[in-house]
């Protein structure tokens, strides 16, 4: 039985998404968004969205950031506006599945309303381990983009320890630093000191930071406060890695004349094309598994 996938706005990593889900058998792809690509794709038909039919759809494929709270949708490689209601996801065909990177109160209500599956692809396990690798390169880069010291024996803390707080740190330890974690976990400190780290209990950062040459965060929390940065030298660098708005006091850091940069969607933006394999692959086995 022949299935029919629409891809609907996303961004570079989406170019790689959709040549490798040219590989699914019995498989119809429709593109939405994608207009001004200077070289199409052959076999796919490109079209308006006013002119699908929801209703014949098996499958969406929504940019890595969903939809606004009004179900526009971005669209990087179109001009055309793309707004999706809530009568739109209600004419899809039962048991359709929709996959977006993450999603939001509209979204979900949304889907949820239209007895859809919604599936955030970023909340995943799998692909937010995956994602880590192209992360952790990333910050590596800016790293040394923004500073005048090597990263080998660089005093190097990293807040938060779950799957890119892990990649990260392993990732800077192979390069030479000095490399800190701070959790709040009993079983990550032991975890952390059991892979040669210094582990520092995260309610304790503050009495630490003094010895820091560059701060990673990766908790989207509120953690990055005026105490931990009132102890960083002035030549210290903070990368935030957590979703927007970050987890640093980005007022503090500019008022103490410390860089800090809210680095977001570096998976995008450093390796697209991996980024779009991790999630195509994951799309295609969790089809294959349907």
């Amino acid at each position: 039985m022949s299935r029919l996938i629409a891809v609907i706005g996303g961004d570079a990593r989406y170019l790689e998404l959709i040549r490798q889900l040219q590989s699914l058998s019995n498989t119809t792809i429709l593109l939405v968004g994608f207009d001004k690509l200077e070289q199409g794709f052959t076999g796919l038909k490109q079209m308006d969205f006013k002119e699908l039919d929801p209703s014949e759809l098996d499958v969406v494929v929504l940019p890595i950031t969903g939809t606004d709270i009004e179900g526009r949708v971005e669209t990087v490689f179109s001009d055309q506006p793309i707004q999706i209601t809530r009568q739109w996801f209600k004419e899809l065909k039962k048991n359709a599945l929709i996959f977006t990177g993450i999603t939001n109160d509209y979204l979900t209500s949304a889907i949820h309303e239209a007895n859809s599956l919604l599936i955030p692809l970023l909340d995943r396990d799998d692909v937010a381990i995956y994602n880590s690798i192209p992360t952790a390169e990333g910050t590596i880069m800016m790293a040394i983009e923004q500073t005048d010291y090597t990263i080998h024996s660089s005093r190097v803390f990293v807040v938060g320890f779950g799957r890119v707080g892990n990649t990260v740190a392993n990732k800077f330890s192979a390069l030479g630093a000095k490399v800190s974690v701070s959790a709040r976990s009993i079983k990550d400190l032991a975890r952390i000191t059991e892979m040669g780290l210094n582990a520092i209990p995260l309610e304790e950062l503050d009495s630490y930071t003094e010895a820091c040459d560059l701060l990673i965060n990766t908790i989207p929390a509120p953690v990055i406060d005026r105490k931990t940065i009132q102890q960083l030298p002035p030549h210290a660098l903070i990368i935030d890695l957590a979703s927007k708005p970050g987890g640093t006091d980005f007022d503090f850091a500019d008022q103490r004349g410390i860089k800090a940069i809210l680095a977001r969607s570096l998976p995008g933006i450093v390796a697209p094309k991996t980024a779009g394999k991790i999630l195509a692959d994951v799309i295609k086995q969790l089809l294959n598994a349907k």
